[in-house]
């Protein structure tokens, strides 16, 4: 961990939202070493001997913007300066997201789950050292560009138990996977994350998460699942888990909350009565979003879950044999399959982003139907030749949001913000790098969806309280000094489909834990993050 700074900074007139909702106000404020010191009325504070005194008359001071949906899980160690995230002005990450992750893990299931999710997190090159939650946590508590939270992975806990089959899991072996998730929990984990629709998570059944989820309940800690379907199936994939939340009492927390595909148009407001009903029966529910239309993934993880039982050795062999190959034609183009959400593929709106395969390269930005038809071949025939030859490292696009229900769900008062940003890849998704600065630019400025004071407290204080971090998601005397500087009339995203790795506009100062990280938008030396570890008592 980085060691605190002494250092003390005067901001002079800036026009403070503190994160509560309140209206604005101007105010100067001093920071001193990783605190929020003072905040006194505009023009009341002598210059602090030592200070570095800023103007920042007409910008906007708030408190660092919490990510509640972050695919960090490597880049954040082997990446110090971390600019996409650090350059949005975030100051906290929640990783260990989907259900699949590096902790815990062993020497068995490792290498299998580092090929499994390279579209995700990539980094080959970086060591693995530890195996236990308790071993990530220190390691992420080196230093590293922003702060840190792990959720404990539900596949993980299958793998290490159960395996990659697809059977359902014995009393024995859920009360294995209860133990080590205890373990994780008490060791500092925030909660359990779940990938219902990729393997090994989704062959769990409903009383296996409930049975997971009392323990997380035990811990204070919270649910993030990401649920079975997000198209036809999407209201009864979210009424699974609001009805474990409801007999467990966890906390329940909806990860990349929207409703895709074509049933879901105008679906939006059939799941808010689903959420405000439970929260009216006294449901603890929160849920992240990202401000796009397009999702983003593996092209492995659009496969029907039977054709991936056994792990990706299994399904290179079956892949190869081509004796699935008439099966998996009649599972995604005729009848729709759990991989692709219970809807039929469509290949004119699934876009490769990047690939692991040098040779492959010429095939990012193009559609696995725009590919197929540039061969003569069929397009399943399309995704098991790329599958095989980019050893399953391929991401891709999904073309199938609805922006009417991405607005109705950001106004909801337990609506946070979340990336759900991939890294790596040649043209990954934007949000990676534009999703808050998109937030203020587009929904806040041009738009009016949200108040600048709403946005900025879904995307701070609302996330704080769900990580039960008690001194952070606020402008607030003693609190950390995790806060973020921009102006409100420039603050843009710049980062598109096609250039997806640019930096925001307007940021002029990002602080992590005091240290000044952006600058006028470019990244300094600072590394001061720290891992966040939960008690029963909340996080710190």
């Amino acid at each position: 961990m980085a060691p605190a700074s002494s250092a003390s900074t005067l901001l002079r007139h800036a026009t403070v939202v503190d994160g509560t909702g309140s209206p604005r106000r101007t105010a100067d404020v001093l920071l001193r070493g990783d605190r929020v010191q003072t905040i006194a009325p505009a023009g009341a504070l002598a210059t602090d001997e030592g200070a570095e005194v800023w103007d920042a008359e007409g910008l906007v001071l708030a408190p660092g913007f919490i990510d509640m949906h972050a695919h960090s899980d490597l880049a954040v160690l082997a990446d110090p300066s971390h600019l996409a995230k650090v350059g949005q002005g975030i100051t906290t990450e929640v990783i260990g997201q989907d259900g699949i992750g590096y902790a815990p893990v062993d020497d068995a299931i490792l290498d299998g789950v580092r090929r499994q999710i390279a579209g995700w997190n990539g980094h080959p090159e970086l060591a693995i050292g530890w195996r236990d939650m308790a071993g990530y946590l220190d390691r992420l508590a080196q230093g590293t560009a922003t702060n840190t939270a792990v959720l404990v992975p539900q596949g993980n806990l299958r793998l290490l138990t159960v395996g990659s089959g697809s059977r359902a899991a014995t009393g024995s072996e859920i009360a294995d996977m209860r133990a080590i998730l205890a373990d994780s929990l008490s060791a500092g984990a925030v909660g359990l994350s779940s990938g219902l629709t990729y393997v090994p998570g989704m062959y769990a059944d409903t009383a296996e998460l409930t049975a997971l989820c009392e323990v997380v309940a035990e811990h204070g800690g919270f649910y993030a699942p990401h649920t079975r379907s997000y198209g036809a199936g999407a209201l009864d994939a979210y009424a699974e888990v609001i009805g474990i939340a409801r007999e467990t009492g966890c906390a329940l927390h909806l990860a990349h909350a929207t409703l895709n595909f074509a049933p879901n148009a105008g679906a939006a407001p059939r799941f808010l009565e689903l959420i405000d009903q439970a929260l009216a029966d006294g449901v603890d529910i929160t849920m992240d979003s990202y401000p796009y239309l397009p999702g983003a993934t593996t092209l492995v993880a659009l496969l029907p879950s039977w054709i991936a039982a056994g792990g990706l050795d299994a399904l290179r062999d079956r892949l190869a044999a081509g004796a699935d190959r008439d099966a998996l034609v009649q599972a995604l183009d005729v009848d729709g399959c759990d991989g692709f959400h219970g809807e039929r593929a469509e290949w004119t709106l699934i876009q490769i982003s990047g690939v692991g395969r040098p040779e492959l390269a010429g095939l990012v930005g193009r559609t696995i139907a725009e590919i197929a038809a540039s061969t003569g071949e069929e397009p399943v025939d399309a995704v098991i030749r790329i599958l095989l030859v980019d050893e399953f490292a391929t991401g891709v696009l999904m073309h199938i949001g609805h922006e009417d229900n991405v607005q109705a769900i950001m106004r909801h008062p337990r609506h946070t913000g979340g990336s759900d940003g991939i890294l790596v890849g040649d043209r990954p998704h934007p949000r990676s790098w534009g999703t808050f600065p998109r937030y203020l630019a587009r929904y806040v400025r041009e738009l009016g969806v949200l108040t600048l004071e709403e946005a900025v407290r879904h995307l701070s204080a609302t996330p704080a309280r769900r990580l039960r971090l008690a001194d952070r998601g606020l402008v607030r005397e003693g609190f950390a000094a995790d806060l973020v500087l921009f102006d409100p009339e420039r603050i843009q995203d710049r980062a598109t489909f096609e250039q997806p790795r640019r930096t925001a506009e307007g940021m002029a100062g990002v602080w992590v834990n005091g240290r000044l990280a952006i600058r006028d938008g470019e990244r300094t030396e600072s590394v001061s993050g720290r891992s966040l570890r939960a008690t029963k008592e909340g996080t710190r």
